[in-house]
């Protein structure tokens, strides 16, 4: 499974970006698709994820009701909606796909496969 990330860029804080995760490969091994984030210094981190087949989706308390996570099926392709940045979100973005248990949703070590990260910079 390969995994392409796009979308990333400088932002000024209050403002929005969207990114997208091109998914190709043996795509029908993954279920769930999810994103994380690294800041300088910093353990990467849960953002948000989506089973691709029921639509469930799970996001991290710091970034609920500000980001949206939705998928394409017929395109392969997940998207994050970032509204409402802060330069706390300022961090490269990796999307991600496994086949996670529901407990490990949230967890780095539940993917398998890892796309190369996008940059994203708030502003303040």
């Amino acid at each position: 499974v390969q995994l392409q990330a796009s979308g990333g860029g400088l932002v000024q804080a209050g403002g929005s970006l969207r990114l997208s995760c091109a998914t190709s490969g043996r795509t029908f091994s993954t279920s769930v698709m999810g994103w994380f984030r690294q800041a300088p210094e910093k353990e990467r981190e849960f953002v948000a994820a989506i089973n691709r087949g029921s639509g469930s989706t799970y996001y991290a308390d710091s970034v609920k009701g500000r980001f949206t996570i939705s998928r394409d099926n017929a395109k392969n392709t997940v998207f994050l909606q970032m509204n409402s940045l802060k330069p706390e979100d300022t961090a490269v973005y990796y999307c991600a796909a496994g086949r996670p248990i529901l407990s490990n949703t949230k967890s780095a070590g539940g993917y398998a496969y890892w796309g190369q990260g996008t940059l994203v910079t708030v502003s303040s």
